[in-house]
């Protein structure tokens, strides 16, 4: 056998040939600045002595409900609670561990109450059940819950770890709120999985986005949200109650479109809805009344307004804006209604190319005051 024929066979060396010289193309983002990136508000009892645990849970979530211990639980034995509020700039994502309770949110608690928020609860490990007019839902690891802060309920939940999202009604007006049956139901199959897959991985890089994020991810979570509810609950059924609801869906897009007019009272509401003065307060008997309800989001509105950078106008202008005759009044209601002057708001905001940051009087972002300024920044 020739010699040559023992020679390992070697491939032919690829010879690259350019005209022009090669330009490196950097990954996009690769080199984004993170100095502004989130920051959680973190609340936990751990360090606390055994006896001031519950207490303390009990009133950081006070704006919510009501708490209260199993019947078979003293507070001597302790109630380690670890709770991650991220604010999303008009919606709180809430990452909680928390033993065994009881809640309820009264009448009178949502008749003197600012929030109709929603909530949105996906059970990691434990179960909830939870009642509202006399229909019980029950909530697992699997399943999506929706319930409304604008409705009584009461409840009780096992030893249990969540994550939640806090999303003021008002978010969803742009499209047409959400289905009127959604209050107080739970749903389950692939959608849900799919939701929750998508806030699974939101919460995975939570502490890695930036300020500047949040139009976006607000935007997509809004729109999974709507898309993962509206083919379950857009149904008939339950008209009456689903009528009543979808009635006071209707007024209040019409309070949020008309809200700065001075044409908009409770007497021109019940023209345009076509439904009689008695009616209307009835629809917003939870909420205090629909007088306390325009009130309340005029207050919001002129919130918005001192906390932009961009406008330029005095409290006084301001006030006369929403319809106070009086600066010294306006100042009063809306300190009743924040619990800060609108003076403060002024004092603390941020300049015009940075997020406002509303801070209470002393500085420290509380979970309530976060509860009480959602959505102003939208």
């Amino acid at each position: 056998m020739p010699e040559e024929n023992n020679v390992p066979h070697r491939p032919p060396v690829s010879v690259e040939r350019r005209r022009w010289p090669r330009v490196s193309q950097e990954p996009l983002g690769k080199d984004e600045n993170t100095a502004a990136s989130l920051v959680a508000l973190r609340f936990e009892t751990e360090s606390l002595p055994r006896p001031e645990q519950f207490p303390a849970w009990r009133e950081h979530i006070s704006s919510l409900a009501e708490a209260r211990l199993p019947d078979n639980v003293a507070p001597d034995d302790g109630f380690p609670v670890r709770q991650a509020v991220w604010n999303l700039g008009g919606m709180l994502l809430l990452q909680q561990t928390v033993p065994a309770f009881s809640y309820e949110r009264s009448l009178d608690m949502v008749r003197f109450s600012p929030l109709d928020h929603w909530l949105i609860t996906f059970l990691r490990t434990g179960r909830s059940w939870t009642g509202i007019d006399g229909r019980v839902t029950e909530n697992e690891p699997g399943m999506m819950e929706i319930r409304s802060l604008g409705n009584p309920f009461s409840g009780r939940a096992l030893e249990s770890e969540s994550l939640t999202l806090i999303v003021p009604d008002d978010q969803f007006a742009d499209r047409g709120g959400l289905p009127p049956a959604s209050s107080n139901t739970v749903l389950g199959g692939r959608r849900v999985k799919l939701m929750y897959d998508h806030m699974v991985g939101l919460e995975t890089n939570l502490g890695s986005l930036a300020q500047d994020d949040l139009p976006s991810i607000k935007s997509r979570l809004l729109e999974v949200i709507f898309d993962t509810t509206t083919p379950f609950l857009n149904r008939g059924g339950e008209s009456e109650r689903v009528s009543q609801i979808g009635m006071m869906t209707r007024a209040r897009r019409l309070i949020r479109k008309n809200l700065i007019s001075s044409d908009l009272t409770p007497d021109a509401l019940s023209r345009e809805l076509a439904i009689s003065r008695t009616r209307l307060y009835e629809l917003f008997e939870s909420v205090g009344g629909v007088a306390k309800y325009m009130r309340q989001h005029r207050l919001l509105a002129a919130h918005r307004m001192l906390a932009d950078p961009s406008d330029r106008r005095t409290i006084a202008e301001v006030s006369l804006a929403i319809g106070y005759d009086s600066a010294a009044n306006f100042s009063r209601a809306f300190t009743q209604q924040f619990g800060y002057s609108p003076s403060n708001i002024r004092t603390h905001r941020a300049s015009s190319d940075v997020q406002v940051d509303v801070r209470l009087e002393n500085n420290a972002v509380t979970f309530d005051g976060l509860l009480q300024t959602l959505g102003v920044h939208t």
